[in-house]
């Protein structure tokens, strides 16, 4: 089987959720045998780092990218405004990324182009004339639903109301484009349940993100140490800081006042890093993120808005780590709250979660040890490869 995978952005190295979503599937499909021929739009957020490619993997993938400029241009996000277009998906459409697709499309024959999420379905009229291929979208989320969260969340009212406009244009483009594929794999159960009520006609398969659990026996775990991991160029991690430090630190640290609280994440806020808040270390990108996670005790995630899945969750609860977030924050995860994650939506139960976790070692290792069972059981890259591998050929068959 020959896969194209077009991506929104360079998913190697992989150094935040979304690329280590991407990576998976690459590295998963490379394994079974299928031949992976990975386009990429690259930006100046998230540029191709060839430097940083393995040889290896440039010559399986065949890696390629297209630079498209992303930045905010204000004549044509009020044109996209006016004329009721998302101008989250028009940014992306680029008459040189279509010239390397087309490109690529007439000179080799593939079975399935494989879409990493919405952003890349504006090109799906090109595929259909060049390619007898099926077409697979990825949703790594229902990408309307997070800006919608982050547009209730605003308290600048010029600034919500364009965030909700962003949000519906977006959602009406999901819904317009539902049908348009021949299936669609998302990363949870809650995103494939709105898909299917909106309308969607076309298979929808649920594949979450995979992980392959690393050994961090080594690593030592400073006592009492709780940690945030995320890329902070991402609203809704931003956001999650912000509550973070504003409410939710100074009762944890007024009520177990010995813990300390570490903050690491590519894109850390410049006033962020040179911040002075007793008990909490603002690290910014760190080195080696897994060994950085093993160093740590409790990983706290406060997410206030998002969808899909938190793949710095699944990371950490697949080394044993105890998780302490939101119900938005664990949503797509099959956990049973206070067996394998332990659930906190306001100040004081972040406070009372953390505070019991503290306190009680044997509590927090089987939480841990149930956490890491979880993650081998449902969420193993190659078991996921398998699936996907499945799903695929199903379409394939049901030419």
């Amino acid at each position: 089987m020959k896969v194209l995978q077009l991506c929104n952005k360079p998913p190697y190295p992989p150094v935040d959720g979304g690329t280590m979503a991407m990576n998976g599937i690459t590295q998963g499909l490379l394994s079974m045998g299928v031949a992976v021929k990975v386009l990429s739009v690259e930006t100046d957020k998230h540029p191709a780092h060839l430097d940083r490619m393995p040889e290896d993997y440039r010559a399986k993938t065949a890696f390629e990218s297209v630079y498209i400029d992303l930045g905010i241009k204000p004549l044509p996000a009020f044109a996209a405004m006016l004329c009721g277009e998302s101008y989250h998906v028009k940014r992306y459409v680029s008459d040189a990324f279509a010239d390397k697709l087309r490109h690529i499309l007439s000179s080799d024959e593939y079975d399935i182009v494989h879409l990493e999420s919405i952003f890349m379905t504006p090109y799906l009229p090109l595929i259909r004339k060049y390619s007898h291929a099926k077409v697979i979208l990825r949703a790594h989320n229902v990408e309307h639903l997070i800006w919608r969260r982050v547009a209730q969340s605003c308290h600048n009212p010029l600034k919500r109301w364009y965030l909700k406009h962003l949000s519906l244009t977006l959602r009406a483009y999901e819904l317009e484009h539902i049908n348009d594929f021949d299936g669609i794999v998302c990363i949870t159960g809650n995103d494939a349940e709105y898909f299917r009520q909106n309308g969607c006609r076309k298979p929808v398969e649920v594949i979450p993100f995979g992980v392959v659990p690393e050994e961090l026996s080594n690593v030592e775990v400073e006592p009492d140490s709780l940690f945030h991991i995320g890329a902070m160029d991402w609203l809704p991690n931003l956001e999650s800081i912000r509550w973070l430090l504003d409410d939710i630190w100074p009762v944890v640290h007024s009520r177990v006042p010995q813990a300390k609280l570490y903050l690491a994440g590519r894109k850390m806020p410049e006033q962020l890093m040179k911040a002075r808040i007793e008990g909490v270390s603002v690290i910014g990108e760190v080195p080696d993120a897994m060994y950085f996670i093993g160093s740590k005790k409790i990983n706290i995630v406060p997410l206030l808005s998002g969808s899909g899945i938190r793949v710095k969750i699944i990371e950490a609860m697949s080394v044993g780590k105890v998780v302490v977030t939101t119900t938005v924050g664990a949503q797509g995860i099959d956990y049973t709250d206070g067996e394998n994650i332990l659930i906190a939506n306001t100040p004081d139960e972040f406070a009372e979660q953390i505070g019991r976790c503290l306190s009680d070692d044997d509590f927090c290792r089987r939480v841990g040890e149930a956490a890491a069972r979880l993650v081998a059981e449902q969420y193993d890259e190659h078991k996921l490869a398998v699936k996907l591998l499945e799903f695929y050929n199903k379409r394939l068959s049901a030419s």
